[in-house]
């Protein structure tokens, strides 16, 4: 798995529950976060890296685990890959569309730079889905601050879903959580949706993401019994993926090796 930080955590999290025989490698490119600000040069060529230094520990599939990633790197390296790769936004269109009615319309919700890439507009467009996509820059620093509850989050998640709710004239079918922070606030937006627009479903894409990897990898659906080995590395910052890891993964970091992706 690659993310540019520890959001990726989430996505592993799933992975964890729907692919219980497999093994993984978690590598985090803190050194060069946030990949917003990056150029999409920039990022393929950190993603390229962390392929195959994923690759080099054994790495049979990469889930490139961010979505900036995920929409501008991913479609230029799918080809040349030595792996299978899986982004994590075509799933999660996916799983919108799949449980929306035909020509029905998607809410997105994700960093400034997922929606300026249009990507999920345009995997949504893909699965014949509309999509409305609105920018939640602030959800990321609360989130790693620890502030997934509480009235100050609440107010703020209301005012950014009252305004993407403004951007289409019909009542959404689904709400995509678009970037990988965001199933932390889950519950708390579930609640917010439900007081100011009723019963609208909220897609995980990262649990969309894990599903469709177990597709990829069906061996590694059968629960052996034996526990998942993982290893984690990060590019800088080691000590501070530990420490904010597991509130995104749901269990204890216990070592975090370092890696260069600049050499």
């Amino acid at each position: 798995m690659f993310d540019s930080g520890f959001g990726g955590l989430t996505v592993l999290r799933e992975l964890l529950k729907h692919l219980p025989g497999a093994d993984f490698v978690y590598l985090g490119d803190t050194a060069h976060l946030p990949y917003g600000s990056k150029s999409q040069a920039m990022i393929t060529r950190y993603t390229h890296a962390a392929i195959f230094e994923l690759v080099s520990h054994g790495a049979q599939l990469v889930v490139i685990a961010c979505n900036t990633a995920s929409a501008l790197a991913l479609p230029s390296l799918q080809a040349s890959a030595p792996v299978p790769l899986v982004g994590v936004i075509g799933p999660g269109a996916e799983a919108a569309a799949a449980i929306a009615p035909a020509g029905g319309t998607a809410v997105v919700l994700a960093t400034e730079a997922t929606v300026a890439s249009h990507a999920y507009a345009q995997a949504c467009a893909a699965a014949g889905l509309s999509a409305v996509e609105k920018a939640c820059p602030l959800f990321v620093p609360l989130v790693e601050e620890g502030w997934i509850d509480g009235s100050i989050t609440e107010q703020i998640a209301e005012v950014y879903l009252r305004e993407a709710l403004s951007l289409t004239e019909e009542m959404p079918a689904a709400i995509v959580l678009g970037c990988t922070h965001y199933p932390l606030l889950r519950p708390l937006l579930g609640r917010v949706v439900e007081r100011i627009a009723g019963n609208v479903p909220i897609v995980d894409s990262a649990e969309a993401t894990a599903r469709r990897t177990a597709l990829v990898l069906p061996d590694a659906v059968a629960d052996t019994g034996v526990e998942p080995a993982i290893r984690f590395f990060a590019t800088d910052s080691a000590a501070k993926f530990a420490r904010l890891g597991p509130s995104f993964l749901g269990r204890a970091i216990e070592h975090v090796e370092t890696v260069d992706l600049d050499g």
